[in-house]
């Protein structure tokens, strides 16, 4: 028997299905003023999430790219979204100062191609607009904001280099701040040696992707709930049990209509790969890592009964306990568990043995993106 739903829960936008509604109208992205000539090679991406302002500069190196530059804050920008349905005057600050060191930033090393994108809190608010240009008074930095399906393309393609040959049916999950992206994949038709091409072709459009790759989308879905929202979601249940339970019976809950959701799941040549803050912090709370250290988690794979304990730990450790866990972080500790919902919630629908954990996500896609178009990337 489902749980009893708390009282105003349910009240968000469905979610993003194969042809998105009104596509948000992109804003132009104006690069910084040129002072030096050696930002020709270099590539910068920017991810303003509902959580994050995060930003990667990189200059390409064979089939990967070297990051040069780097940063990342948590400006909890959608604190207060879900209940006044607009953007509130100290997240915006927040926000703002960061993009302030983005943009000194990228005036340090004169970045020419660059791509500055917003997401879920941005397509929600409505005064997103008037914050677009705010940002651009005060920093100069022209963002856009993205619609799902574009979101869902570019972590598909930022998990690539991760996609085993022996992959026929792939399975990609985003958990955001303020949205879930799910993308399944049929590679079964494109040559073993040819996959991990076929996947970076698909940072144009799924449906253009499935013509010249091979490569063919089942289904994708964006679900407006991440680790921000759902956590503000249920708020109110004191129970921190109870509070778990809620928001992973209620994720599941938005999936219904996903393809993949009553279809037979392959074990042979099936792959997930997810990528977020919550999949790698479970990663590396497992490895026992209390210092974070990206090569031992970035392509780790985890079975579901190594995910299962790891979570199981997390609830025993009950709100104090994780807090002060260094494993999980000061950043973390109050976004674990709707995190973990979410992720419970997946791997129940899909029982396979093994995910794949990416440390990876939007800002690589974006960048794998750049450099692909502009066929500076050796992926042979």
């Amino acid at each position: 028997m489902a749980p009893e739903r708390p009282a105003g829960v349910g009240a968000h936008p469905k979610p993003s299905r194969r042809r998105p509604r009104a596509a948000y109208k992109p804003y132009s992205v104006e690069p910084p003023r040129q002072t030096k000539p050696d930002g020709a090679g270099l590539y910068a991406a920017l991810d303003l999430g509902t959580n994050s302002c995060r930003m990667l500069i990189a200059r390409p190196r064979g089939a990967q790219f070297e990051v040069v530059d780097s940063f990342s804050k948590a400006v909890e920008l959608g604190t207060g979204l879900e209940a006044l349905g607009k953007l509130s005057h100290a997240p915006m600050e927040r926000t703002v100062q960061a993009l302030r060191i983005c943009r000194a930033k990228l005036d340090k090393h004169s970045v020419r191609s660059m791509r500055l994108v917003a997401t879920e809190a941005c397509r929600r608010a409505r005064n997103a607009r008037e914050f677009i240009n705010k940002v651009q008074r005060e920093t100069g930095l022209r963002l856009e904001i993205i619609p799902p399906e574009e979101e869902a393309r570019l972590a598909v393609v930022s998990c690539a280099p991760l996609v085993s040959a022996r992959t026929e049916q792939l399975l990609v999950i985003d958990i955001g701040g303020g949205s879930t992206e799910l993308v399944w994949i049929d590679l079964s038709t494109v040559p073993p040696a040819r996959r991990r091409r076929a996947i970076m072709d698909m940072h144009q459009s799924f449906e253009g992707a499935d013509a010249p790759s091979g490569a063919r989308v089942v289904d994708w879905i964006s679900v407006p709930l991440g680790v921000a929202t759902l956590r503000d979601q249920f708020g109110d249940v004191q129970d921190d049990a109870a509070r778990f339970a809620l928001m992973s019976w209620f994720f599941e809950e938005q999936l219904a209509d996903f393809s993949p959701y009553d279809h037979p799941q392959p074990r042979e040549g099936f792959q997930i790969i997810g990528t977020s803050g919550t999949i790698t912090t479970v990663a590396a709370s497992f490895l026992g890592l209390k210092r974070y250290d990206r090569n031992k988690v970035d392509g780790l794979r985890m079975t579901s009964d190594q995910i299962d304990r790891v979570i199981r730990d997390y609830l025993a450790l009950g709100p104090e306990g994780r807090r002060t866990d260094p494993r999980i972080g000061r950043e973390r500790h109050g976004l674990i568990m709707s995190g973990a919902a979410i992720l419970m919630a997946l791997m129940r629908v899909w029982p396979t043995d093994t995910m794949s954990v990416a440390d990876r996500g939007l800002r690589e896609g974006l960048l794998y993106a750049q450099m692909n178009r502009d066929g500076v990337l050796d992926v042979t």
